[in-house]
């Protein structure tokens, strides 16, 4: 049995205090229409969350683009090329790291943007999400002047701008034990990380401006994520939140 209790007394706080806390919902790895994707989709209909898809461009299937042109509860957004490391090996695993040519790096920014606006048009919300959650900075500028708006990592942002133009709006609660089970992080650590997450914002430690982003990858998902992602949701959109999007 989970215990919510330190999150509703958090979110208690922010209640008395009057505040609001913006989330959002980002899921990664999408390409194509599968069962897990249908999972996706009525769990963010329970929930009243849209999600922002991050979708594979290299390897986005036209079943994709139909299921996600059919639902309001998926929002595209663009998730790096073909999610392929170019870093070698010891160095964290990147697709847009600092060891590529930068002409490379600019042809697979093109060319994942054209790929989504070609599958997705006006629908495309122009966040870019790179695989890993890593891109190097110096390549900040090129998505600005390719046309998207806001990168998407892990953590609470440092600034709400590292180049004109392009604003961070980053996850920073993801239920998966990445390095060991792959299955459940324990709920009472998830629970705390996401307390600390919102004492931070109270205490203007972290931007409380920043969407509060819970992060998924439903291809992945066993039966104990599944059932932490619609409890978790569910104790947010008690409130005091809003959902966000970009605007």
């Amino acid at each position: 049995m989970i215990d919510w209790t330190p999150l509703r007394a958090e979110l208690a706080i922010w209640r008395a205090e009057e505040r609001q806390i913006p989330i959002w919902w980002r899921d990664d790895d999408a390409v194509g229409h599968t069962p897990e994707l249908e999972h996706l989709i009525a769990l963010s209909q329970e929930v009243g969350v849209p999600v922002h898809l991050a979708i594979i461009p290299a390897h986005a299937t036209d079943g994709l683009k139909e299921t996600v042109q059919g639902s309001d509860h998926l929002i595209p957004l663009v998730h790096g090329w073909a999610h392929v490391n170019h870093s070698p090996p010891a160095l964290k695993k990147a697709e847009f790291g600092a060891v590529r040519d930068k002409q490379a790096v600019q042809k697979d920014i093109a060319s994942g943007f054209e790929k989504m606006t070609d599958l997705f048009g006006a629908n495309l919300c122009p966040i870019f999400v790179p695989p890993w959650n890593r891109v190097d900075p110096a390549y900040l500028p090129m998505f600005a002047a390719q046309g998207y708006r806001a990168i998407s990592t892990y953590l609470p942002r440092r600034q709400i701008e590292d180049v004109p133009g392009l604003e961070n709006i980053n996850t920073h609660v993801d239920p998966i034990a990445w390095k060991t089970t792959r299955g459940l992080v324990r709920p009472e650590h998830l629970i705390a990380r996401t307390v600390q997450l919102l004492q931070d914002r109270r205490s203007g430690i972290t931007d409380a401006s920043e969407p509060l982003g819970y992060l998924t990858h439903h291809l992945v998902h066993d039966a104990a994520i599944w059932d932490f992602s619609r409890q978790f949701l569910s104790e947010l959109r008690e409130g005091p939140t809003i959902v966000w999007a970009l605007k």
